[in-house]
C-alpha cells in the first residue's frame, strides 16, 4: 500500500479487518456453505477503486494474513489473492463502466477462479473430493456484490472527499 492518505489507508485497513472478522465468526455449521470469501470481495473492491493504493502486493499481504487467520497452508490465499488482484487491476477501467449485472458475472468469475485455485492447492496437499456445495459461496458472494460495492463506495467516497 502506498501511503498517500492516512485516512484512506485506515479506511482500507478497517474494511479488511471487518471482512476478516466476518471470515472467522463461528457461523452455525449448516450456514457455512453460504459464507462467501468476504476478504476477497473487499480486496476486489479496493483493487478496482484504488489500484494505485491497493493492488497485487497489498493483496498478497492480505492473503498471507488470511492464511494465518484461517490456518491454511501459508501462501495459499496469498497466491490466490495476488492472481485475482492482478486480473482486477488489469481490467479495472473496463470493470468500472460495466453495469451492475455484468459486474456480478465478473465477480462470480473471480470468486470461482479463487475457489478453483484453493482447491488445486489442496489437491496437491492430498485433500481430494469436493461437493457441488463447495461452489455455493462464490455464487452467494457474487449476489452480495452490489450490496458490498454500495457500502464500500459510500465509505470510499468519504475517503476520497477528504
Amino acid at each position: 500500500m502506498r501511503l498517500t492518505s492516512n485516512h484512506g489507508n485506515s479506511t482500507i485497513i478497517f474494511s479488511i479487518m471487518v471482512a476478516m472478522a466476518l471470515r472467522i465468526i463461528p457461523w452455525p455449521r449448516d450456514t457455512l456453505i453460504f459464507n462467501p470469501d468476504w476478504v476477497l470481495l473487499v480486496v476486489i473492491y479496493w483493487c478496482l477503486v484504488t489500484p494505485e493504493r491497493f493492488s497485487i502486493g497489498s493483496s498478497w499481504f492480505v492473503g498471507l494474513l488470511t492464511d494465518a487467520l484461517t490456518g491454511h497452508l501459508l501462501g495459499e490465499y496469498a497466491l490466490c489473492y495476488a492472481i485475482i488482484a492482478y486480473i482486477t487491476v488489469r481490467l479495472h477501467k473496463r470493470f468500472r463502466v460495466f453495469p451492475l449485472s455484468q459486474q456480478i458475472l465478473f465477480v462470480l468469475f473471480l470468486l470461482l477462479l479463487s475457489q478453483l485455485l484453493i482447491n488445486w492447492s489442496q489437491n496437491i496437499q492430498g485433500n481430494t473430493g469436493i461437493e457441488l456445495s463447495y461452489w455455493l459461496p462464490s455464487v452467494i458472494g457474487a449476489l452480495l456484490w452490489p450490496l458490498i460495492f454500495i457500502c464500500l463506495e459510500r465509505i470510499g467516497f468519504r475517503t476520497r472527499a477528504h
